[in-house]
């Protein structure tokens, strides 16, 4: 029987995992630079985790206040694991913890412009956002 996603909030996965995940993902990241990575996790202060077992499979890493704004600065998904849904519930467990009054805002690499309005974020100039729907 196959498992089950599970999703972890605030768990810091060890450097080899996210790096692995972003080799693995297409996601375009420093990951040569084992102290660099460490350091973007250190600094995070919202990360939401994907797992299928003990092997993490997918990562949402933010910047956020918790009351206005939430730059989500990384989102990657292992491509075995890529179209079913773990990209979504992702990006949606950072809104739910968030909340209504912060909007979420990301940047997106070329080749993802097409997935991001499927998952409901809606087009901006070089980005995408969720509008706050309380002020």
């Amino acid at each position: 029987m196959k498992k089950e996603i599970t999703y972890q909030f605030d768990i810091i996965p060890k450097v080899n995992e996210v790096i692995s995940v972003y080799d693995d993902s297409g996601i375009n990241r420093p990951t040569q630079d084992v102290a660099r990575i460490e350091k973007m996790y250190a600094n995070a202060n919202l990360v939401v985790t994907a797992w299928d077992g003990s092997i993490l499979v997918g990562v949402a890493r933010s910047l956020t206040d918790y009351c206005y704004c939430c730059y989500l600065s990384d989102l990657a998904v292992k491509k075995a694991y890529q179209k079913k849904g773990i990209g979504k519930q992702l990006i949606a467990l950072t809104k739910e913890r968030i909340g209504e009054d912060a909007m979420l805002l990301l940047l997106s690499a070329a080749s993802a412009m097409e997935y991001y309005p499927k998952v409901g974020l809606k087009t901006v100039t070089n980005g995408f956002i969720i509008n706050r729907t309380a002020r």
